[in-house]
């Protein structure tokens, strides 16, 4: 990114609706239609729960504006973790934002303990994640569309 230095945070309490708005926002600009993104609305909702119990990573610009967020979902008892989010402001995208974010979700992995993120990838992201050291390791049906199968992507972080 260039510019002043990107900043990761923690979500903090009443960024629900903006991160919300920002993960569709985001899925919009692959290209997606009116009735796509309403079946994608609850699954790319953020709550108040999300930013509360997960590791909910923010980037943010020097006026501490949210430009993308990474959202790290733990199985129980798993040295594995899912990140259930990954999403950078449309207008920001291209700017270095998704691998600054990518490097601190990794950090906060190992920290945690895990060994292993795998993630169902929006096929326009797929490149994105491939450049980060995911492959394709199966695939899952859509959380939000009948009949439509994700690349089911996998790191080993070891």
């Amino acid at each position: 990114m260039s510019g002043p230095p990107l900043k990761i945070r923690h979500a903090q309490a009443g960024e629900a609706e903006l991160l919300t708005d920002m993960a569709l926002s985001s899925k919009r600009s692959n290209g997606y239609d009116d009735a796509f993104m309403a079946a994608c609305r609850k699954e790319l909702t953020v709550t108040e729960t999300d930013i509360e119990a997960l590791p909910l990573l923010v980037a943010v610009d020097e006026h501490d504006r949210p430009l993308g967020f990474a959202l790290l979902e733990l199985k129980r008892g798993a040295e594995a973790g899912e990140v259930r989010g990954f999403f950078v402001a449309a207008e920001a995208k291209r700017q270095g934002i998704g691998r600054a974010l990518w490097h601190a979700l990794r950090e906060t992995a190992l920290q945690l303990g895990l060994n292993r993120l795998v993630l169902d990838a929006d096929p326009f992201a797929v490149t994105f994640y491939q450049s980060m050291g995911f492959r394709i390791v199966g695939e899952a049906p859509s959380g939000s569309i009948s009949d439509r199968i994700l690349p089911h992507m996998a790191i080993d972080l070891n």
